[in-house]
C-alpha cells in the first residue's frame, strides 16, 4: 500500500500494487488496472501512444512502428489467478481493542453515540494458504462490503459501495468520508438528517442520483482539488444543494479541522486558568 500520487488529498495508504499479477488500484478512485491504465492516469491527457512511449524511456518496451499493437501486448489477457482471500471472523462493539480505540480517539470521532463503527476482525490468506490476522474501525456499506480503517490502511473487505444513514425529515448531508459525517454529527448532535457517504468519490455520479429525492441538500466535501470538482459538478446536476465546507474552512476536510481542535486542546496544560480572576462567583 502506497501513499497516492494519482491524488494529492491521499494522506493514508490507500493506493495498492500487486507486483505478481502486475495490476494496481487506488481505493480513493475506485479505479485500477495495468501499467497502461496508470500511465493514461498519471500522464493525463497523454494518449496510449504516448504512454508507451513514455514507458519505453523507463523500462525499453518495444513500439516500434505499430504503437497500438504493443499496447495490445501489454493489455493481453491474463491468466485467472485466486485473489487473497479475506474472511470477517468477529464483529464487535468499540472498546475492546485498544489500538482501535486509539485510532479513533486521534481522529477525535471516539464515543460518539450510534456512530455504526465497529471492532472489524478478519484474516487475508494468500494463494498459499498463509493467513494474515488484521483489526480494523469499520463500518457497512449498503453493498455489505465493510469499509475499513486504522493507521495504516484504508479499504474495503467486500464489494464497496455507498453507506446511507436514515433520518427523520427531508434533509440530506452529504459526505465523500465516513469519518467526516462523524465529524459533523459532533458538532451537529441534534440534526436527524439523513446523511449519504460516498465512501469513494468514484460514487458521486450514484450519489447524485440518490440525492434527488430530497428537498434540502448540504454538501461537505473536501476542499482539496478533487472534492471541490466534486462539489461543482454536484451542484451543476442538483443546483438546489447548497456548498457547506464553510463549516471547516481553513482545512481540507471536516475531521481536519476537529483534529486540529483537540491537540490544541491537548496542548492546554492543566490548571493554567487556576490564578485567572473572574467577576463572579458560581
Amino acid at each position: 500500500m502506497y501513499i497516492s500520487m494519482l491524488r494529492d488529498s491521499d494522506t493514508n495508504p490507500s493506493f495498492s500494487v500487486n507486483e505478481a499479477k502486475g495490476v494496481w488500484f487506488d481505493h480513493g478512485m475506485g479505479k485500477g488496472g495495468n501499467i497502461i491504465d496508470f500511465g493514461l492516469e498519471f500522464w493525463r491527457p497523454a494518449t496510449v501512444k504516448e504512454v508507451i512511449l513514455k514507458l519505453n524511456g523507463f523500462y525499453g518496451v518495444e513500439v516500434g512502428e505499430t504503437p497500438l499493437s504493443a499496447a495490445r501486448a501489454v493489455h493481453r489477457p491474463r491468466l485467472a489467478t485466486k485473489l487473497p482471500h479475506y474472511q470477517i471472523e468477529e464483529l464487535k462493539e468499540l472498546g475492546n481493542n485498544w489500538a482501535i480505540t486509539k485510532y479513533l480517539k486521534s481522529r477525535g470521532v471516539w464515543n460518539i453515540p450510534n456512530s455504526g463503527i465497529k471492532e472489524v476482525y478478519y484474516y487475508i490468506e494468500d494463494e498459499k494458504k498463509v493467513r494474515k490476522q488484521f483489526y480494523s474501525a469499520g463500518w457497512q456499506n449498503e453493498n455489505g462490503g465493510w469499509e475499513v480503517r486504522n493507521p495504516n490502511f484504508k479499504g474495503c473487505l467486500g464489494r464497496k459501495g455507498i453507506t446511507f444513514v436514515p433520518g427523520n425529515n427531508q434533509n440530506l448531508a452529504v459526505f465523500e468520508g465516513y469519518l467526516n459525517y462523524l465529524s459533523w454529527k459532533l458538532e451537529n448532535k441534534n440534526l436527524r438528517d439523513n446523511v449519504l457517504v460516498l465512501n469513494s468519490l468514484s460514487f458521486l455520479k450514484a450519489g447524485i442520483a440518490r440525492s434527488q429525492s430530497f428537498d434540502h441538500i448540504n454538501i461537505f466535501f473536501d476542499l482539496d482539488a478533487s472534492g471541490v470538482q466534486a462539489t461543482q459538478t454536484f451542484r451543476q446536476a442538483v443546483p438546489r444543494a447548497i456548498d457547506c465546507s464553510r463549516a471547516y474552512a481553513g482545512y481540507n476536510d471536516y475531521n481536519e479541522k476537529i483534529e486540529a481542535e483537540l491537540r490544541l486542546l491537548s496542548d492546554v496544560k492543566p490548571g493554567y486558568m487556576a490564578n485567572v480572576k473572574v467577576p463572579f462567583q458560581r
